[in-house]
């Protein structure tokens, strides 16, 4: 058998071993968000760090493996030894926030480092000011919960019992979070023992040769696709609608350069960071833009650290996207995903195939917590919700799908929801009330989603962004739709977007209403035969045909 061949075998073998990894991760796990949603992503990385296989979990997780793994490198050296296993949570190390627990396991052959496995999934609880850890109104990290800065969890194979204590004595559900805990170390164990299995039939060097491999081939089709971009400076900007401790809009801006086969995304100008916890630090935006950059040149092809030699991120510290300590980090997919469509727009009209028109880019997460009635045991219920993507040249807009910083995460089934939990999903439909995203190719469509408190105590808070700011249309096409939470209480209906800590009483509703994305092209360009459908369809009324498409 050919080298070449042997090397391929090897890369499929790394590439089943990720996710092998992460299908005992989501087995194990005790927390919905990480088993239902599948808020969690693994990983390989080579004695430097750098990434050369993840599954397709979180698309901002796997953009900070490397960064994390090379935190414990920078912060432990030569003391790195076999049978460590590394906890971190720590937002200014490389991470996102508290919630997003990373495990790191160093792998070791004869005495030799030479890979890690890596696991990070969010826990449902890590402390803090509010139930969940993620108070929308959060000043600085320290009200985000535990925060656990590149420590170890085993040394030298021996469990560190008083770190164990150390979280469970500092969380609401200890029960979960040891179990997660669990789930990821299996997760990562079972990595260790793929990468000894290739190690023992295939040699050491051999592997080796292959992670370098795998870096240089990536590394030059990202070269290759960026050089046959146009030379040139690409620029956009935006504004984040508030931080959640005040409305105040936060501009935000990046230029972007392309020269030959580099590319420099400068955000230098970038709001400073705010009192409110939408900041995120570096490492998460270096992953926000791995993220276009990805889609721009080979969306299909396995990711891996190689792929992003070509990319420079500048940015002074201490902006909404470079955020230093102590600013508050609980909502930093807010600031990814503004950092991420920002790249997006500036790029948007060089792959017009691949980069369509704005989307409702928000998780629109939320919290609803309480005492279920039937167990007398607090619950944290986490999920974020679907919406509007943009139109492209291709076509319409994908509807009710998950937001780029998510990457291949779902929602809740509504069965499981209200089997486990004292909620009641009282409508879960598209969007179709408000027309928004027209174009030749109309946006998708958002979602509402419709939850009743059936606990006597419960709470809700929530964070959304593109609530004032619609997502921008492409080539004529219409700006999109907003989001935003209606609380259904005693006293009314009271719209929302960042939602602090909120009694919601039995009975009462808290309907979530994400937006459509944007248009591409101009809407009186609209095949008449789509146009039609959409009418058929219940997703346009006749006015709106009439004015807006010249139907009807």
């Amino acid at each position: 058998m050919s080298e070449a061949v042997t090397r391929e075998i090897i890369r499929g073998k790394l590439l089943a071993a990720v996710d092998e990894m992460g299908v005992v991760l989501a087995r194990a796990s005790m927390s919905p968000v990480i088993y239902e949603v599948l808020d969690f992503a693994t990983g390989i990385c080579d004695a430097a760090g750098e990434l050369v296989a993840q599954n397709n979990g979180i698309t901002l997780f796997t953009g900070t493996f490397a960064t994390q793994v090379r935190a414990v490198l920078g912060r432990h050296g030569d003391s790195i030894a076999e049978g460590d296993v590394f906890i971190t949570n720590d937002p200014y190390e490389g991470g996102t926030h508290s919630a997003d627990m990373a495990l790191i396991k160093p792998v070791f052959v004869q005495g030799r480092l030479f890979a890690f496995a890596i696991a990070v999934a969010h826990w449902s609880e890590v402390g803090g000011s509010v139930p969940g850890s993620l108070a929308p109104d959060a000043t600085e990290v320290f009200q985000e919960g535990l925060r656990l800065p590149l420590v170890r969890l085993y040394r030298r194979g021996e469990r560190q019992e008083d770190m164990v204590r150390l979280i469970t004595e500092n969380v609401r559900l200890p029960g979960h979070s040891l179990c997660d805990l669990e789930a990821e170390l299996a997760a990562v164990r079972l990595g260790e023992a793929r990468l000894l299995e290739m190690a023992g039939r295939y040699g050491t060097d051999r592997l080796l040769a292959t992670f370098a491999g795998i870096l240089e081939a990536s590394e030059a089709q990202g070269r290759a696709a960026v050089r046959a971009l146009p030379d040139g400076i690409y620029t956009a900007e935006d504004q984040i609608d508030g931080d959640g401790s005040v409305d105040e809009p936060i501009p935000i801006r990046v230029a972007v350069t392309i020269a030959g086969d580099r590319m420099t995304c400068d955000f230098t100008g970038c709001a400073p960071q705010r009192r409110g916890p939408v900041n995120c630090a570096r490492g998460a935006l270096l992953s926000a833009v791995k993220t276009v950059f990805k889609a721009l040149v080979d969306p299909a092809a396995p990711s891996n650290e190689g792929w992003f030699r070509p990319v420079e991120v500048v940015i002074p510290d201490g902006t909404v996207f470079s955020a230093v300590k102590p600013a508050p980090t609980g909502w930093y997919y807010e600031g990814t995903a503004h950092a991420s469509e920002l790249v997006w727009k500036a790029l948007a009209p060089l792959a017009p195939d691949r980069l369509g028109a704005g989307s409702y880019l928000s998780l629109c997460a939320h919290y609803l917590c309480g005492t279920d009635p039937a167990t007398g045991e607090t619950f944290v219920h986490i999920e974020p919700q679907v919406g509007g993507w943009g139109g492209n040249p291709s076509g319409d807009g994908e509807s009710a799908l998950i937001a780029t910083t998510d990457g291949d995460t779902y929602n809740h089934s509504v069965e499981l929801l209200e089997a486990r939990l004292p909620l009641r999903i009282r409508r879960y439909a598209l969007n179709t009330a408000e027309a928004a995203g027209h174009g030749e190719h109309r946006g998708g469509l958002g979602v509402v989603r419709d939850y009743e408190m059936l606990a006597e105590d419960g709470v809700v808070y929530a964070s959304l962004g593109r609530s004032r700011v619609r997502p921008w249309g492409l080539v004529g096409g219409g700006e999109g739709g907003v989001n935003r939470v209606e609380l259904v209480q005693a006293g009314g209906v009271r719209q929302v977007a960042r939602l602090r800590l909120t009694p919601l009483r039995r009975g009462e509703r808290m309907v979530v209403i994400t937006g459509a994305g944007g248009g591409w092209g101009d809407p009186r360009s609209r095949a008449p035969g789509l146009v039609d459908a959409d009418l058929a369809d219940g997703l346009l009324d006749a006015d709106t045909a009439r004015r807006i498409y010249g139907r009807g």
